[in-house]
């Protein structure tokens, strides 16, 4: 009786851009906050012709979903270079305040096992974000 106060993940075709957007939005959420950088990176990722219906969708499908049962759905569903594509805005989202968050980092290792993805592929990537986003160089 009870599963009908549980919220239903509404209808949402996991393309790679909904999914792209579905795990922006899971790692934002993963530390409990979300920045206003990562805020920013998200309208940006979701590009001038995004609606609101779209994200209130993702919204209640992530608040429905657990990461792992969204990786698990999606992986089938990508290419390797999407899930590189999704996974790599992800790190970028994760570290656009300047650090990403111990839960940040377990959520993108996560989706990044479940995808079949390697550390030793992205870590090339790593490095170009790492010093992407360190605007300390600037001050310097």
């Amino acid at each position: 009786m009870f599963n009908l106060f549980k919220s239903q993940a509404p209808a949402f075709d996991l393309t790679p851009r909904n999914s792209l957007l579905a795990a922006l939005l899971y790692s934002m959420a993963s530390d409990g906050e979300m920045d206003e950088e990562e805020i920013g990176h998200l309208l940006s990722v979701m590009g001038p012709s995004a609606t609101r219906d779209q994200l209130n969708t993702a919204l209640k499908y992530c608040r429905a979903t657990p990461a792992e049962q969204f990786a698990a759905a999606a992986a089938p569903k990508l290419r390797a270079d999407q899930k590189l594509c999704i996974v790599l805005n992800m790190i970028d989202s994760a570290m656009s305040d300047g650090e990403a968050e111990p839960q940040e980092q377990q959520l993108v290792m996560n989706i990044v096992r479940a995808w079949g993805l390697s550390e030793a592929e992205l870590e090339p990537h790593f490095r170009s974000l790492t010093a992407k986003n360190d605007r300390s160089v600037l001050d310097r």
